[in-house]
Order: structure tokens, then C-alpha cells, then sequence
């Protein structure tokens, strides 16, 4: 069976059907991401008649209407937007959003004396716009208005050495463009919505592998019917909002049917809005939204459901359609309510995560996010201890790595069990198969056998540390809270000191997790390269005679807690390299480990 044709569309035609609204732009790649430079090359391509690769084109599966009848789908362009887009802009001279989203309109200047060995196009600067030579913006030739012997009647006056003969000539070979033909792949109308996902997924004509979640934009953004092109925005405006405030003035005065919208006093908060611990892409708030209020977990079930794809009978309804885009739609306004997203960041902070650093797997955020709403909408607990279970599930999630392998496998197996079960009985199932005494005596210590800096353990390590008020070493008054980015971690054993010993001048040896601690840099810069039991014993004298340590104020008993609070083995004070890799690593691991179980279990 042939699941595609190929034809053939003159540039005219494909823009004809964009502006009839016979082909829907989805917007999937927004906003528009070209550079100038690539606007000029596809016209330049075009003119010398040079091909301009393939647009790929679906048309929605045909949906059953309320009152019985069938209504044809709708055709989507799912790959060559970007190159449609341009010649819109170019030779249409239409706006389009920037990556700042500002609006702009591309203008492309043309020199009709230009040799074949010259560019006779170029993007439109000021020197154009001075030139009697080059017609600053070739979309006048393309304007339904144009008044071509006008044209060439001035243009011949400003320039005696071509006649009205020559110009007519290159006027008419610059119009042509919109005669050139683009291959258009036409995928079959009766594609199963699956086999279409999985061409769109597969296009890579920009260098940038699409996904699920784009697919599902482009779904959205296509549809008028359901609101689906003002969701889009919502979407893109809050995700671009959360990463860039000072958006939100341009936006006030740039889409006012937006902000008039039901979505616009919803985004409002983020112009004030100053954490990155939750910056989502339009991936994570899809994927959120669409797990807690659909309890699925795969977002290409999303896609079939905006399709309006009935799973039993495998046709497609209109009702199926319309209810899901208004489900969606209420799981985006949950997502960006503003205090159900500072609320459940401050979840995550209560568990030590207090900066985007800390945070290595953006899953387990977008799933702990997912706990919330369906513990926050349903009222399984006590709104005073949500935040105990999200913090609970978050930390978790990280130190199994729950979410790292085939996430929406999981996801949609968790949010099944939690639609079942509820959270609290799903957890405690989790707990008892996953973090049992093995995992904390053992696997949670080979974990921390790693030179990752990134390591999940060794952020819950320091987010136990943050949750404990713990200090940094040597440090009475610092706390690792407060020196987590402000200073740089540090080695434990002298990064020079064990490089001096060839059979550890290895960066995967030296640079161990569990050599790693926070300390004050004028405490670190006064360590030097010693080795530990010079510089411990130092410290130890010296907290005993003077009641200082490296300068700073400090006992012994405060330095004997230090240490502890630091999981350092108390044995350094007697041990140089020789102890490194036998007794100091597998010690500072297990101790390591040992904090961060007390540390989950008082969550």
C-alpha cells in the first residue's frame, strides 16, 4: 500500500492554499527561526531555478460530525514551514514573529545589473534603500496592485543605460518565482494517526529531531474550531514567560486578542516571576497537563485524541475531538494557575532543591508536578501534607532514576496505579520495591561511585545537606545553602596533591563525587595542595590551642560535628594517598549514603 503521493505545486498555488486557509501552518517550529541570510538564499534558489527540497503535507483524519456526517480533514503542513514562511514574509510581505517574538517583515532587494557571477539578491539594508540600481523590496512585483509599466517607466528613467525592453524581461523572470514548482509529499488521508506521528517524528529537515509534543502542537495550533490556535499561545507565551519576564510587556501591547483571552490574566504573574527551578518547555507543560487530566502517560495518545480518534471503534468523532481539546485546555490553566506552580515549587525547595543546578532530571520535575495536581484536584490528603508527598516522589524519582530510561512508559504505568490507587498507596508501593535496605546500603553507595559531577545522588547528597542547615567545612557560619553557586565545590584530597602520584593523576580517579564538599574559597586557598592528615591535623591543633580553625573562630567539638555533618571519616586525620582509593572513597560513600536515606526519610 502506498502511503504517500508526490506532486508537484507552484510557489503560487502553495501560498494561495495558506492564505485560504486550504493548508494550515501548525506553527510548529515557533517562532520563525530562520536567519535572514536564509530567507535571500531560498529566493536566490528559486529564481536560478534550483530545487528547494520537498514540504510534507497530512491531511486530518475525516471526523464524524455530531449530526452523523463526515467532515473532510483539513490538510496540515508538518514539514517546510520555515520555508513557506519565508516566501510569505519575502515575497507576500507579511509580518512574522521573530525569535523575540516581535513582529518583522523580511525584505529582499534585488539588482537587476547584477552579472551572473554576482548576487542580485540581498537582505534589505540601508544602502538599498539610497540605490537608484536596487529595487529595495521584490514584493511589490508579487502585490495583486502592481503597476508594472508604472514601474519600469521610473525605474528606466532613474537608470537610462537599461530600456523598458531589458527591464520588462528581468521584472518578468523575478515574478516567475511564483511559477516554480516545490515537490509536496502528500501523506494518504487514511493514514492511521500513529503511522503519521511517526513520519512527522522522523523529518529532520532543520537539523532539529521533532518529537511527540510537536506533533501534538501542530494539532493544536491547526485547529480553530476548539480554540486549539489561542491554546497554542497560551502554551508558547507561558514557557517563554517563565524563562523571560520582561516578555510580558511587549506582549500586552503586540496580541491583544491574547491577552483579552481567558489565558491573559493567567500569564500576568510570570512578568514578576524570578525562580528558574521550573522553567518548562512547551514538552513538559503538554506533558503535565495532559498525564493528570487524561491519566495517560504517552503523548502520542494525545495526539490521536485531538484527532478525535475513538480507541474502541477506531473512527473519528467530532464530540471525541471537542472534549478533548476542552480537558486539555482546563490541564494548561491547572499548569499555570499561579499558586498551584509556586506551591509546588516550593515543594521541591522544601526538599533541598533550591537552584536549577540541583536539578538533573527535568521528567521527574514534570512528573512530580503531575502528583500535585491530582493530589491538590482531588483531595486525597490534607492540603498540608501535599508537599510532603511531591517532595517524597520527586526525591525518590531522582535517586532510582525513575524517569530516565523509557519515561512515558513509566509515566503512563505510575499515572495508571495513581488513577487506581491514589499517590500516598502508590508511593509506599514504590518505596517498599525500590528503596529497600539493599538499595540504601549498597546501591545507593555504588551510585555515588562516579566522577559525574551531575550525578543525581550527589545532588540529593546536597540537597540533604541544605535540608539539614548543614555548614560548609571549616566553616562555622557559611551554610551549604548559601554556598551552593555562590562558591565552587571542592576536593577533599587536593586535585595537585593526588596528581603528584601517577596511579591517580586520572580525573575519572580524582575527580570521585565523593571527594567532593563545599567550603569557603579563603578556606580552600589556605588548604592549599596538603595532603589530609597535614591540613586535618592542622586544623585540629589548631581548633584545640587557639579555638580557631584556618583563622575562622571554631572549637574542637564544633570541627568534630563539622566533619560529621560533612560525612568525612574522622580516620583522615591519619591518612595520605595511599588511604584514597581503599578506605577514604568506599568510607565517604557509605556515609554519603547514609545521609541521604535519614534525610528521605524525615521528608
Amino acid at each position: 500500500m502506498q502511503n504517500y503521493e508526490i506532486n508537484k505545486y507552484s510557489v503560487g498555488t502553495i501560498l494561495n492554499y495558506v492564505k485560504n486557509k486550504d493548508i494550515a501552518i501548525p506553527e510548529i517550529q515557533r517562532p520563525f527561526v530562520w536567519k535572514n541570510k536564509q530567507v535571500r538564499d531560498l529566493i536566490d534558489s528559486l529564481y536560478r531555478g534550483f530545487p528547494v527540497g520537498y514540504l510534507i503535507i497530512s491531511q486530518n483524519p475525516s471526523v464524524k460530525l455530531k449530526d452523523g456526517t463526515l467532515s473532510k480533514g483539513k490538510k496540515v503542513l508538518i514539514d517546510g514551514q520555515q520555508r513557506v514562511t519565508a516566501l510569505m514574509t519575502s515575497l507576500l510581505g507579511l509580518k512574522v514573529l521573530d525569535s523575540s517574538y516581535k513582529e518583522k517583515t523580511v525584505k529582499i532587494a534585488f539588482n537587476p545589473f547584477a552579472a551572473d557571477d554576482e548576487d542580485c539578491f540581498e537582505v534589505q539594508d540601508s544602502s538599498h534603500l539610497k540605490s537608484k540600481k536596487w529595487i529595495e523590496d521584490i514584493s511589490i512585483f508579487f502585490d495583486t496592485q502592481f503597476d508594472m509599466f508604472g514601474f519600469m517607466q521610473k525605474y528606466c528613467e532613474d537608470n537610462p543605460e537599461i530600456t523598458q525592453k531589458q527591464m520588462y524581461e528581468i521584472v518578468q523572470r523575478v515574478k516567475s518565482i511564483e511559477n516554480r514548482d516545490i515537490g509536496v509529499i502528500e501523506l494518504a488521508s487514511d493514514l492511521d494517526t500513529d503511522i503519521v506521528t511517526n513520519v512527522f517524528i522522523r523529518i529532520n529537515s532543520q537539523g532539529t529531531t521533532l518529537s511527540q509534543a510537536d506533533f501534538a502542537m501542530s494539532k493544536i495550533a491547526a485547529d480553530e474550531k476548539f480554540g486549539g490556535n489561542m491554546l497554542r499561545k497560551a502554551i508558547d507565551y507561558f514557557c517563554h514567560l517563565a524563562t523571560e519576564p520582561s516578555f510580558y510587556h511587549t506582549l500586552e501591547t503586540s496580541d491583544k486578542e491574547f491577552m483579552d483571552s481567558q489565558f491573559g490574566k493567567k500569564v500576568a504573574w510570570l512578568k514578576d516571576d524570578n525562580s528558574d527551578i521550573y522553567d518548562p518547555s512547551y514538552e513538559d507543560m503538554l506533558r503535565v497537563s495532559f498525564i493528570h487530566m487524561f491519566s495517560r502517560g504517552k503523548l502520542k495518545d494525545l495526539v490521536s485524541l485531538l484527532s478525535g480518534r475513538d480507541f474502541e471503534t477506531k473512527d473519528y468523532k467530532e464530540e471525541i475531538a471537542e472534549d478533548s481539546f476542552n480537558k486539555l485546555t482546563e490541564g494548561i490553566l491547572h499548569f499555570m494557575h499561579e499558586y498551584y506552580f509556586e506551591q509546588f515549587v516550593l515543594a521541591i525547595k522544601s526538599a533541598g532543591f533550591i537552584s536549577s543546578k540541583l536539578i538533573t532530571s527535568q521528567s521527574a520535575l514534570d512528573f512530580a508536578y503531575v502528583v500535585y495536581l491530582k493530589l491538590m484536584l482531588t483531595g486525597e490528603v490534607d492540603k498540608t501534607q501535599i508537599k510532603h508527598y511531591v517532595a517524597k516522589w520527586f526525591v525518590m524519582s531522582v535517586l532510582t532514576g525513575r524517569y530516565s530510561g523509557s519515561a512515558e512508559t513509566v509515566m503512563d504505568r505510575d499515572i495508571r496505579n495513581i488513577n487506581a490507587k491514589g499517590v500516598v498507596v502508590c508511593l509506599k508501593e514504590i518505596e517498599a520495591a525500590e528503596l529497600s535496605n539493599a538499595f540504601w546500603k549498597v546501591g545507593l553507595v555504588q551510585r555515588l561511585d562516579t566522577s559525574s559531577a551531575n550525578s543525581p545522588a550527589l545532588m540529593a547528597y546536597f540537597a540533604a545537606q541544605i535540608v539539614s542547615g548543614d555548614k560548609g567545612l571549616f566553616s562555622p557560619t557559611s551554610t551549604v545553602a548559601n554556598l551552593f553557586g555562590a562558591s565552587d565545590v571542592h576536593h577533599i584530597y587536593p586535585k595537585a596533591y593526588l596528581r603528584k602520584i601517577n596511579a591517580l593523576d586520572n580525573k575519572t580517579i580524582y575527580n570521585q563525587v565523593a571527594n567532593y564538599t563545599y567550603l569557603d574559597t579563603p578556606v580552600n586557598i589556605a588548604v592549599g595542595d596538603d595532603a589530609p592528615n597535614k591540613y586535618f591535623k592542622e586544623a585540629f591543633e589548631s581548633a584545640r590551642t587557639s579555638g580557631t580553625v584556618f583563622g575562622v573562630p571554631m572549637t574542637e567539638k564544633e570541627l568534630t560535628q563539622n566533619l560529621k555533618d560533612n560525612c568525612i571519616p574522622s580516620e583522615i586525620i591519619d591518612w595520605d594517598y595511599d588511604n584514597y582509593l581503599t578506605d577514604f572513597l568506599p568510607r565517604r560513600r557509605e556515609l554519603m549514603a547514609a545521609k541521604i536515606a535519614d534525610y528521605y526519610s524525615k521528608l
